[in-house]
């Protein structure tokens, strides 16, 4: 007599076995990043994967967490060198401890803490003068009489709001590839 063993997707709860390995479409699910940024992430050393024999990707289930990670460490600003610095700190072959994330999460502590600063500035100043050196609104005068910023050997642009928020356009950009 033959025994037929029948196993459903919703069996593995969820439609995922419970495997020491993932493809690429269950990570991009259990992950939210697209597979094209997996691929990306893989070129430039951020996770690993390895191939079956007919050359398709598999992850370590631990590949969820550094993810997370990746997603954390971006939110909060860090550029992808800094996040490869980052997760070089990081155990390859076990998941992070609390005394891992912990000394990680001092920096961007003190990051966070910058941003939130310079962004309180910004909403306090949104309607008055913001250092532009245009003098279009009264209050202008009040913080660059007779353009004194605008006359500076180099002139700042918005030279009153936070150095974060005076970055050049596209420096945050140039900091942080997507």
């Amino acid at each position: 007599m033959v025994e037929v063993e029948v196993k459903f997707k919703s069996s593995y709860g969820g439609g995922m076995p419970n495997s020491a390995v993932l493809t690429v479409a269950e990570v991009a699910q259990r992950s939210g990043f697209a597979p094209s940024a997996l691929r990306y992430y893989e070129r430039e050393g951020l996770v690993t994967a390895t191939r079956t024999g007919g050359n398709q990707r598999r992850y370590d289930r631990i590949v969820l967490r550094r993810l997370a990670f990746i997603r954390a460490a971006r939110n909060v600003g860090l550029s992808l060198d800094e996040v490869r610095d980052e997760l070089a700190q990081l155990p390859a072959d076990r998941a992070p401890t609390t005394a891992d994330w912990r000394r990680i999460s001092h920096d961007w502590r003190v990051r966070l803490n910058e941003k939130i600063a310079a962004i309180e500035a910004l909403r306090d100043r949104l309607d008055s003068c913001i250092g532009c050196g245009c003098l279009s609104l009264k209050a202008c005068a009040l913080y660059n009489p007779d353009d004194r910023l605008g006359r500076q050997a180099t002139p700042p642009g918005a030279a009153l709001l936070p150095p974060l928020l005076r970055q050049p356009i596209g420096a945050d950009i140039a900091r942080q590839p997507a």
